[in-house]
């Protein structure tokens, strides 16, 4: 069978982004208008399209790599008498135990990796989510606590603004690292021939992303209060405002604080 890691030259222990990067190197090697066009550049090109197509899907390559080692193990060359290279029988199965071991370890770590970029989208999706409905909601209710509170509970509610918009900005952060490319950088590396950015999205595109959302998130949220502010002054009379004052701004890092922490939590007890 075809060794699809030598076609891209990686190891089998390669994760999800190196075979990506593999994948890009080898294709702008082979491609066909770099190579004059022939049809063996063309087959090359091919191959290296195959490798990928069936590396960069995790069940295509569970269902490759079991395959792959089975046929290393089959095709074993015998140049030594050592009893692992033997035909005998318990030889035999000594060998599918090694190769049986080494297949599950790399689909174990091709699984934890799949679960560590989960938990890393997770992280950067569920502050974003978290903030947006929590400026909704103050722009629905427009609460009152930090006036009605006492010393002790400002203070509380300080410390809690201060350690949610330094939570906020780590994930943000995060999130701008894994999922952004710099548009320059990303110019300048096309120009120079320097590997290509694989990130999805330009820093751009996600800061514009960010200030929509809160700029919608608010003004969704002041028309819905005023059409229920009869309601909510009936319902809540000591923390609702008439009007949206400058307090609001400490609520939605401290709701994304909590609602992050319970997330955390939760997928502790998950995974």
């Amino acid at each position: 069978m075809v060794d699809y890691y030598k076609v891209l030259k990686i190891s089998p222990k390669a994760s999800a982004a190196e075979i990506k990067s593999a994948y890009r190197r080898r294709a702008r090697e082979m491609h066909p208008d770099v190579n004059g066009g022939t049809e063996a550049a063309t087959r090359e090109f091919a191959l290296v399209a195959k490798a990928y197509e069936i590396l960069s899907n995790s069940q295509k390559r569970a269902r490759y790599d079991k395959m792959y080692f089975r046929a290393r193990e089959n095709d074993a060359i015998h140049e030594t008498d050592s009893v692992i290279y033997s035909d005998n029988q318990h030889a035999s199965r000594l060998r599918r135990m090694v190769y049986e071991h080494r297949y599950n370890k790399i689909v174990d770590g091709i699984i934890d990796a799949e679960r560590q970029q989960v938990l890393a989208l997770q992280r950067v999706i569920f502050p974003t989510v978290a903030l947006f409905l929590s400026t909704l909601f103050v722009g629905i209710f427009r609460p009152k606590f930090w006036s009605n509170s006492e010393f002790i509970g400002k203070i509380i509610m300080l410390t809690l603004f201060i350690v949610g918009v330094v939570h906020l900005v780590g994930r943000l952060r995060a999130g701008f690292e894994l999922y952004t490319y710099n548009s320059q950088r990303l110019h300048d590396s096309i120009l120079d021939g320097i590997e290509e950015e694989t990130r999805p999205y330009s820093r751009i595109a996600a800061v514009a992303f960010l200030l929509i959302g809160f700029g919608l998130s608010l003004g969704v949220g002041l028309v819905i209060g005023n059409y229920m502010e009869m309601f909510t002054a009936a319902m809540m009379p000591r923390l609702f405002s008439s009007s949206l004052r400058a307090e609001f701004i400490f609520y939605p890092p401290i709701v994304v604080l909590l609602v992050d922490a319970m997330h955390t939590l939760v997928s502790r007890f998950e995974y």
